[in-house]
Formats: C-alpha cells, sequence, structure tokens
C-alpha cells in the first residue's frame, strides 16, 4: 500500500499530503520521500485535519474500509471526490471510484477491477522482458513487503540444502518482513543472495530465469518483465513443504519451450499502462 501510495503522489502536479496511523504505521517504511507524510492518532485526528484542510481529492489505500468511516470522511470533506484502492470493504459503496487491481470485476459501476489498474512502478518501464535460456540457471525469489506466511523462510530452508547448489539464488526481502537478521545468514551460501529493501528490484529480477512470489505486487512485476513464475497466496492456509520443493523442482527442469509459453502468456496481458489508465480516471472526476 505505501510503495502505490507513493507512485500516485508522484503522479500529481503538486505535493499532496500522504496521512499515515501512528499506530500502525512506522514512517522508516516509506523510505527517503519528498512528499508531505502527516502522522495522525487514529481516525479522529484524521477526520480534524481533513476538516481544516477541504481536499478536493482523498485517496484511501488501507485495504478495508468500513461503511461508517466513508460516512464519516464524506462528513468532514463534503465536496471531495473520494478515491479507494485495493478496497474489499463495505466503503466501496460511498466511494466515487475504486481500483482493485488484485481483485476481481465487481458489478458496481464506480469499480475497476484487474489487471488493466495495475500501477506498474516507474522503473519497471525501463527494462524488457527477459532473454528465455536454455537451462535456468538463476531464480527469483520474494514475497512482497510482509510475507506473513514465511514463505522466504521455508525456501531458503529447501535451496540452502546442496541440491540446489548448481542454481544461482536471489531472495528479497520486504520493508516489513520480521526476522530479516536471521534470514541474512543465508548470505554464507554461495549460491544464495540474500537482500533487504532493495530499490533495484526490476535489475535484480532481469537477470533470473524463474521467479517465485505471492499473488500481489511482485507477481504483476514478474509479469512485466515477461518471467516465468510460481505464485503463492498468502492468504490461504499454506502450501505443504513438499508441494513447494516439488513445484520448484519442476520450474528448474523445465524446458526452454515450455518457459517460453508461460512468457507468452504473461505478456499478452498490458500492465505497462495501468498507470495512465488509472491517473485519466482520477483526474477526470
Amino acid at each position: 500500500h505505501i510503495y502505490r501510495a507513493l507512485e500516485i503522489a508522484d503522479e500529481f502536479y503538486s505535493k499532496p499530503d500522504i496521512y499515515y496511523d501512528i499506530n500502525q504505521t512506522d514512517p522508516a517504511v516509506f523510505g527517503t520521500t519528498t512528499h508531505n507524510l502527516m502522522p495522525v492518532d487514529g481516525i479522529h485526528e484524521l477526520f480534524n485535519k481533513c476538516s481544516e484542510k477541504k481536499y478536493s481529492i482523498f485517496i484511501n489505500d488501507i485495504l478495508t474500509t468500513s461503511i461508517d468511516y466513508m460516512i464519516g470522511l464524506r462528513s468532514v470533506l463534503p465536496n471531495a471526490k473520494i478515491v479507494n484502492f485495493e478496497d474489499d470493504g463495505e466503503g466501496i459503496l460511498k466511494a466515487d471510484l475504486v481500483f482493485n487491481a488484485l481483485y476481481s470485476q465487481d458489478d458496481l459501476p464506480q469499480v475497476k477491477a484487474g489487471e488493466k489498474y495495475y500501477i506498474a512502478g516507474k522503473t519497471f518501464m525501463f527494462y524488457e522482458p527477459i532473454h528465455i535460456n536454455e537451462k535456468v540457471e538463476n531464480v527469483f525469489i520474494s514475497f512482497g513487503g510482509a510475507d506473513p506466511q514465511n514463505y522466504s523462510d521455508r525456501l531458503l530452508n529447501i535451496i540452502s540444502s546442496d541440491e540446489y547448489k548448481d542454481y544461482k539464488f536471489t531472495v528479497v526481502l520486504g520493508r516489513a518482513k520480521n526476522n530479516v537478521q536471521e534470514l541474512l545468514e543465508y548470505n554464507k551460501f554461495n549460491n544464495i543472495d540474500v537482500m533487504y529493501d532493495v530499490n533495484n528490484m526490476p535489475e535484480l529480477m532481469s537477470k533470473c530465469d524463474i521467479g517465485i512470489t505471492s499473488r500481489g505486487r511482485t507477481g504483476y512485476e514478474l509479469a512485466i518483465l515477461g518471467i516465468p513464475s510460481i505464485s503463492m497466496a498468502q492468504n490461504k492456509r499454506e502450501e505443504k513443504h513438499e508441494v513447494i520443493k516439488g513445484t520448484l523442482d519442476m520450474y528448474l527442469k523445465m524446458s526452454k519451450s515450455g518457459r517460453k509459453h508461460y512468457q507468452d502468456m504473461l505478456l499478452m496481458h498490458d500492465l505497462r499502462n495501468g498507470r495512465k489508465r488509472v491517473m485519466n480516471l482520477i483526474k477526470g472526476l
């Protein structure tokens, strides 16, 4: 959510205020930014600030909005257009516009759902899809910002065995991952490179033959670069060890034509122009 908030903020020709709840978010997670970061102590203080500021556009990127929250927001910003991102709550009924790139289509007219509305990071626009090599040699692994199912830990445990010594693994841990120091210990293996909070994600991805990720932003990023990928859901019952290992082994041994087939399927989807579609709709409110 924070990555996207910063990407959207960059698209406005003014410096938008970015509010965050001090009870839930450490400002360090925003990294280095020139945008106005506005700490608030809960919703009550947020509403007080909004009633003073009188914004004309207000964007929520908080996952789930309630009807009560949206009614309260409307009461302090009666003339504002309200836009919600990745919202699976009832609050979408009270929004002017909702973008749910990771969710399936909704029959509400204000809801724009699916991959067409994914906002790719600007740096990904500078990279072409990868070349499919004869054999898999390099593997990219990342499970987003937090990795609540600890899939990074489990993959590292698997790939640190001697069986995988001929492959090179790049593992990226997100800003909100727990036990980072413990996982950085895997750098002692010559074929494993564990990194934390990187800023050159497309550069790292583009050097790999396959990817392993969760079903979120990182999955779309791998798709933009045409990288055949294994995707695991973070919000469902965790995958069994044998299933993870078996799927990894299948991808490592997959033929060039098999991987090219997956790449062609990925590149059929237009993920590069979502930013333009989203901003045009917001500006058209």
